[in-house]
């Protein structure tokens, strides 16, 4: 089986206070940008764009039926909102970007990803598979979230609430406004939404 190393850097504004983590991209005949979730078929920017623009396609260009890639990094950046996967290497059991098909090989450093983001107080996870390989790095006994809600560690030399939202994938059966609600939600409860 063939591993496969992740194919982008993290995106890690220095005044980040939000680590937003997936699993791992999709693969890139799949993609649609240069950037987290490319896959036009994802609804992650589609949320992003109903909880902050009260319309899922602000950051997407309907007629290339691609993404507004340079919009929703300065997004990102204005917001403070890093972004990277739990892992850093996998083998695709299934030739696809299914979670349940993803055996992780090597799991990011999450301790080296927070050095570079000093000032991040809340970490987010996409779904299950994301969610259990972040909690295979924190220290034995940390809760397992429940969808919506927070588990808080100590890690290192801070505090750090772990969040955990429903997967943004359409194969998770959930409809898009249902999952943009549990995301306002949490983006309110950490600050992000006034």
């Amino acid at each position: 089986m063939q591993v496969e190393t992740h194919p982008l850097p993290p995106f890690l504004p220095k005044h980040a206070t939000v680590l937003l983590l997936g699993s791992f991209p999709p693969q890139p005949h799949r993609w649609k940008m240069q950037f987290y979730y490319p896959n036009y078929q994802n609804d992650m920017w589609r949320i992003f764009g109903l909880i902050f623009f009260n319309q899922a396609e602000h950051f997407l260009n309907l007629e290339h039926k691609t993404f507004k890639e340079a919009e929703i990094r300065a997004f990102l950046q204005h917001m403070g909102i890093a972004i990277y996967d739990t892992a850093y290497q996998v083998v695709r059991l299934n030739d696809n970007a299914a979670d349940k098909f993803l055996q992780i090989h090597t799991p990011t450093d999450i301790h080296a990803l927070l050095q570079q983001i000093p000032y991040c107080q809340h970490i987010i996870t996409t779904g299950d598979k994301a969610t259990d390989t972040l909690l295979a790095a924190m220290p034995q006994g940390t809760a397992k979230p429940k969808i919506g809600q927070a588990s808080q560690v100590q890690w290192h030399d801070r505090s750090l609430n772990l969040y955990r939202l429903p997967s943004s994938s359409r194969a998770y059966p959930l409809a898009l406004s249902k999952k943009a609600t549990a995301y306002a939600a949490v983006f309110q409860d950490i600050g992000l939404i006034k």
